[in-house]
């Protein structure tokens, strides 16, 4: 199938597509005689794999050393189960960093819930920041 198919059925564009060839996540397309790229039917398969892990938080980079591994053969499974629980640990960390700066904000936002400008140190900006 021609590009453009391709990305339709992906639900992508022609241009993400040369992209993620140029990157190697899709094996360089055969050409045509006229110069057209043509991909075979499981074209469409691996792009939704590589949306899925973009999907899961994976890096480019990532998906396509799941990739290399499959196209050389091998079981990617526990390189994956090791990936995505690195990802899980990053989430988790980042929803402490969010808890923390929320609780943060809470408290200043509760010490300025009746804002007296009249007792502002001049020098100050806002004293609630």
């Amino acid at each position: 199938m021609r590009i453009g198919e391709l990305a339709q059925r992906a639900g992508t564009t022609a241009k993400t597509l040369r992209f993620y060839e140029k990157q190697g996540l899709l094996p360089p397309a055969e050409r045509t005689p006229s110069g057209y790229r043509a991909y075979e039917p499981d074209a469409v398969n691996r792009i939704d794999f590589v949306h899925r892990g973009q999907a899961a938080g994976l890096t480019l980079a990532q998906i396509r050393q799941i990739l290399d591994i499959r196209d050389s053969g091998g079981s990617p499974c526990e390189h994956v189960r090791d990936l995505l629980h690195t990802r899980l640990t990053e989430i988790e960390q980042q929803i402490a960093r969010l808890t923390a700066l929320h609780d943060s904000i809470a408290v200043l936002r509760d010490a300025a819930a009746e804002p007296a400008p009249d007792t502002c140190d001049p020098g100050l900006v806002c004293r609630y920041i």
